[in-house]
């Protein structure tokens, strides 16, 4: 199993950005999806989940109507769309698949949200 998260970066309140994670190694369809964020001195936080199929999708709280999550399941990739960008956001994000109750994770990649 391999996860490769990419398209973090510096941005300014406000702004947007898009996150990127290609998944290999295991039947991409078959499994739901999710993004978690940590930040210096704080637990890793799951901060959004899709479906296998992308019907279903949840957020935690403090990124509801800001952030979408979204998959292609020809490409086996998972995006996560930020918009309205706050300093609190900034963290190293991680895709996550758990597979028969073992989960897998990437390297993260690091958003930061700063004038």
């Amino acid at each position: 199993v391999r996860l490769v998260e990419s398209g973090g970066g510096l941005v300014q309140p406000g702004g947007s950005l898009r996150l990127s994670c290609a998944a290999s190694g295991f039947t991409f369809i078959n499994y739901v999806m999710r993004w978690y964020r940590q930040s210096p001195g704080k637990e890793r936080e799951l901060v959004a989940t899709i479906s296998s199929a992308g019907a279903v999708t949840t957020y935690v709280d403090s990124v509801k109507g800001r952030f979408t999550i979204s998959r292609d399941n020809a490409k086996n990739t998972v995006d996560l769309q930020m918009n309205s960008l706050k300093p609190e956001d900034t963290a190293v994000y991680y895709c996550n698949a758990r597979i028969i109750v073992r989960d897998y994770w990437g390297q993260g990649t690091q958003v930061t949200v700063s004038t």
